[in-house]
């Protein structure tokens, strides 16, 4: 249960520097002091220990940076939307950044629910060259199944990686490295990781950055 919901914000927005290296449990910390500095009328679950209202669209693996990450925030008193924007920009400390701030309807599903897809942009070191590169993309397009094993806390997992790649396309040269882009499966029933695909493509060890694009909702794929 919760407070009484009068007004659902959609904010997205950015994670850059050195706040690639904090986890999404202080992710979720540095909100929640944000909007408790910014004196935001946020509400908050109900129980032995209430907590602020507030779901991320999907977590962001660790070292990579997210250009347009989502929340919903949820509010018991009715707030200007750039009042609200002003009050948080305030008080988010450097390396999180709004870029914007849209009224949701309540009674539509949680974030995490509507999401299906998320694309990254990697970088990486130009150890092949880019022919080689378009051909190591082919052959992993081409497979019919691609098995790999993932290391979870309640032990190792077998899962086939070939049905997670929705896009994978070489994007260039920029700035002396390399680009790929890819789109991945991230939905209730499997996740794709940018880093496993680079492994399965021999190019872990060149990762230079991961940069998670965008988050694909159901409405928008």
């Amino acid at each position: 249960m919760t407070s009484h919901e009068v007004q659902r914000l959609r904010i997205v927005f950015a994670k850059r520097g050195s706040l690639v290296y904090i986890s999404h449990l202080d992710l979720m910390r540095a909100w929640e002091r944000a909007l408790r500095r910014a004196g935001l009328p946020v509400a908050h679950t109900q129980g032995f220990n209430p907590r602020p209202r507030l779901l991320f669209a999907a977590a962001l693996a660790l070292g990579c940076s997210g250009r347009a990450e989502q929340l919903d925030l949820y509010l018991e008193q009715r707030i200007d939307l750039r009042s609200a924007a002003s009050a948080l920009l305030a008080q988010l400390p450097a390396g999180l950044d709004i870029s914007s701030i849209t009224e949701m309807d309540l009674t539509l599903p949680n974030l995490p629910a509507q999401v299906v897809a998320a694309e990254y942009r990697v970088t990486v070191e130009p150890a092949i060259q880019p022919a080689e590169f378009q051909q190591r993309i082919a052959a992993l397009l081409g497979s019919t199944t691609l098995p790999r094993r993932r290391e979870r806390p309640d032990g190792v997992r077998s899962y086939d990686l070939r049905p997670l790649v929705q896009e994978l396309r070489f994007a260039g040269q920029e700035h002396g490295l390399q680009v790929l882009s890819t789109r991945l499966q991230a939905d209730g029933q499997a996740t794709g990781r940018p880093d496993e695909l680079m492994a399965e493509l021999g190019m872990a060890r060149q990762v230079r950055s991961i940069e998670r694009v965008r988050i694909v909702l159901k409405e928008e794929a």
